[in-house]
């Protein structure tokens, strides 16, 4: 059994953000490969930003949180900056996922908590 354990409250936003995270950075990386300079609207920063805040909720207390970065509304970024922040975030909430889910006997794949 994993001796690394996380908190159920973790556990769910991970569950309930990943999917959203998931979705959210491949809808950037066809958009990037369309259009990777195109400017990301103020409306859309604020969208990406309200779910990365969470996700960074699940992250908090991981080494990979000081390389996450939010959206600066000001730099107003494009495209290609959207995706690559994107995917820094969904392998920061692969690795917790495999840091912290995994098989326990009798129990199957479960969350250590």
């Amino acid at each position: 059994m994993s001796t690394n354990k996380t908190t159920i409250d973790r556990a769910n936003t991970h569950d309930t953000t990943m999917p959203l995270l998931n979705s959210m950075y491949t809808e950037f990386k066809e958009l990037s490969k369309k259009k990777p300079e195109a400017v990301i609207s103020k409306n859309k920063i604020k969208i990406v930003n309200r779910l990365l805040e969470k996700v960074r909720e699940v992250l908090v207390e991981e080494e990979s949180i000081e390389f996450l970065d939010l959206l600066d509304e000001d730099d107003v970024p494009q495209t290609s900056d959207v995706t690559l922040i994107l995917s820094q975030y969904v392998a920061a909430m692969n690795g917790f996922h495999s840091k912290y889910y995994g098989y326990v006997s009798g129990e199957g794949h479960i969350w250590h908590v």
